[in-house]
């Protein structure tokens, strides 16, 4: 319903205007709605919890009552984690990543080892795993809820504010628009090619995809940082500081991000053989995986844009480029697919976040920072994706067939995805006086 990265948008401009009370008025009315979302989900599917039971999951090894009452603990599971997203982007506005993902940490490795714990020693049934999930979930809950307040300072006044919610329903129901949208751009893909190949190319295609969004290890994080400062930057009309970032910003994401996604193209079948080791899955596999990884680097450029997007409070812009792709996706992915298979909707994706990037630089800087988009796209885009596929593209190709180990090829790849990273620096001047700066403390 983008109410978390409205609270995250909102937070961040109070934060920076010193007015963080304002912000805690919103945060106790949206976790008024969250709450109560959380409980509806929880009765609603603990009631179709029998039908889904009985007519949607089929088991020969489990009885419809076990599978119920499985069902039944997944929907308190969801309920219990349902606000956590809220908290989540009041924190991360406030620029408190650290606290976020500490507690992220801690409770993730709290419900994975306390999980196996109670299998192993209490109860090895699925309701018992679900149970210390939900229990877990709540503990999550209300522990980042804690850590939220903390940082936005307690309220004098607490009460369930309509006009709050009607002060930002225009940009929550815009967030929930590009949601959706996105939701589809990224899924409408698996639909259409698990009806149009085997299943073992699908598998390859997913497996492929699973290997490409280890990318997003780098780019979450960066968009969680990013998106709050800028929102900050526009508030406060510090344009230049808001330039700078956005420029440097990319140029610095992209020095890590494209040098890593060519190695990994490059030397995808290596990855794919030492982690599965299966030698014909990784040959068959490796062409998939470099298309896809391909795609996701020009998709992880565009992450600043979009931070960009939300941070002026233009919803009505990625909804529309997301609308854009996903007429554009489907005749691509389906006459690549049916003419090449899995390849062909490898090379789709990577296809249409070409297209992505320059549509949607145009249309960003048509209306938001006039006069930058072209230095964007040649400087701190075309300069770190040259520079990758020159060092690393054509060196590690040439590595590639000399016929060394996987091990030996992959230490070399990442010697020369460390050696474009340092040309980038060197050749960006505020990057290196960034790093000297670094260096010097």
């Amino acid at each position: 319903m983008g109410m978390a990265p409205t609270i995250n948008r909102e937070v961040a401009r109070c934060s920076a205007l010193g007015n963080l009370k304002e912000a805690g008025k919103l945060l106790h009315t949206l976790a008024v709605v969250y709450w109560c979302m959380a409980g509806a989900i929880a009765l609603l599917i603990m009631a179709l919890a029998p039908l889904i039971a009985g007519y949607w999951l089929q088991s020969k090894q489990l009885s419809p009552q076990t599978i119920s009452h499985a069902v039944m603990m997944m929907g308190l599971v969801v309920a219990c984690r349902w606000p956590i997203g809220l908290y989540q982007g009041a924190l991360i506005g406030a620029q408190r990543l650290a606290i976020s993902s500490g507690i992220n940490m801690a409770m993730v490795t709290i419900g994975s080892l306390g999980a196996v714990a109670v299998l192993a020693f209490v109860s090895p049934t699925i309701e018992a795993f679900f149970i210390w999930q939900a229990c877990v979930g709540l503990v999550y809950a209300i522990t980042i809820r804690s850590a939220a307040w903390r940082i936005i300072g307690k309220l004098n006044q607490i009460r369930f504010d309509v006009d709050k919610l009607k002060s930002v329903w225009r940009f929550s129901a815009g967030m929930s628009g590009v949601a959706i949208s996105a939701i589809i751009l990224m899924q409408l893909d698996k639909v259409l090619l698990s009806k149009m190949l085997s299943l073992e190319d699908f598998g390859r295609y997913a497996l492929a995809g699973v290997v490409a969004s280890g990318l997003y290890i780098v780019l979450t994080p960066t968009f969680n940082v990013i998106y709050p400062r800028l929102s900050a930057l526009v508030v406060t009309g510090e344009l230049e500081k808001l330039i700078d970032l956005y420029r440097t910003g990319t140029r610095l994401l992209l020095s890590v991000l494209f040098p890593i996604a060519t190695v990994a193209a490059i030397f995808s079948e290596a990855i794919l053989f030492l982690w599965t080791g299966n030698p014909s899955l990784a040959s068959s596999t490796a062409p998939v995986v470099a298309l896809f990884l391909i795609g996701t680097a020009l998709n992880g450029a565009m992450h600043f844009p979009y931070a960009l997007q939300l941070a002026y409070g233009m919803t009505r812009l990625p909804l529309t480029i997301n609308t854009i792709l996903v007429i554009i996706m489907i005749p691509t992915t389906i006459l690549l697919s049916l003419q090449y298979g899995a390849v062909g909707g490898a090379a789709a994706w990577a296809i249409l976040n070409g297209i992505y990037l320059l549509i949607g630089t145009l249309l960003t800087h048509r209306s938001l920072l006039k006069g930058v988009g072209l230095k964007w796209v040649i400087c701190d885009v075309g300069m770190p994706l040259g520079l990758s596929l020159l060092v690393v593209g054509v060196v590690g190709s040439e590595v590639r067939d000399l016929g060394y180990s996987y091990f030996v090829e992959l230490s070399i790849g990442g010697g020369l995805a460390m050696f474009a990273f340092l040309l980038v620096i060197l050749l960006s001047p505020r990057l290196r006086f960034a790093a000297q700066t670094v260096l010097a403390r």
